[in-house]
């Protein structure tokens, strides 16, 4: 437990009143488990310049009852998730599409937004989560499937405008990748 005297308290104490020890007399009788104490000047006022002494209250003085228990320390940061586990993988071509459904429902019924990080398949249920990997250029993103789709061609996956430019698909507009189907 910390004690903290008002400002007053404080620049009597500096001042060298004579009021300081009925002060510190004050603070120390309301409890205690003070883990500071301060001790009482003499009697005889020696100037402006009063030297004030801080020493830790022993134990002995404090009744066992009162003393505080500290809780244990709490870690600094979470334990790191388990990197997510692959279920299924799968190898094909990807395209992707956008500007012309923005504002329209998906599948799942949501709103189809520009810039998300979702994509269309054919039979993965609604929000699984799928890592795409550019096969082309190396880069790699986690999206989630809220559409149905594609209906082109051999095509495994339509990506959603985000999600194509973050793997870098939106110039050539299909691309070889590999999907991890994601727990």
């Amino acid at each position: 437990m910390r004690r903290t005297f008002s400002l007053g308290a404080l620049a009597l104490l500096l001042s060298g009143s004579a009021l300081v020890p009925a002060i510190a007399e004050s603070s120390r009788a309301a409890t205690t488990n003070d883990a500071v104490a301060v001790a009482t000047p003499s009697s005889e006022v020696q100037g402006p310049s009063n030297d004030v002494a801080i020493r830790e209250a022993d134990s002995e003085s404090a009744p066992a009852e009162s003393l505080i228990k500290q809780a244990p320390p709490t870690p600094i940061a979470p334990a790191p998730k388990p990197a997510p586990r692959v279920v299924h993988s799968a190898k094909g071509e990807a395209s992707w599409y956008g500007p012309g459904f923005y504002g329209n429902r998906t599948a799942n019924g949501e709103v189809f937004r520009p810039g998300t990080l979702t994509a269309a398949h054919r039979t993965l249920p609604f929000g699984t989560k799928v890592r795409v990997t550019n096969l082309w250029n190396g880069r790699s993103t986690v999206v989630r499937i809220n559409d149905r789709g594609p209906f082109h061609g051999n095509r495994v996956i339509d990506l959603a405008h985000g999600a194509a430019h973050s793997l870098g698909v939106t110039a050539s507009g299909i691309a070889q990748v590999r999907l991890d189907v994601l727990q």
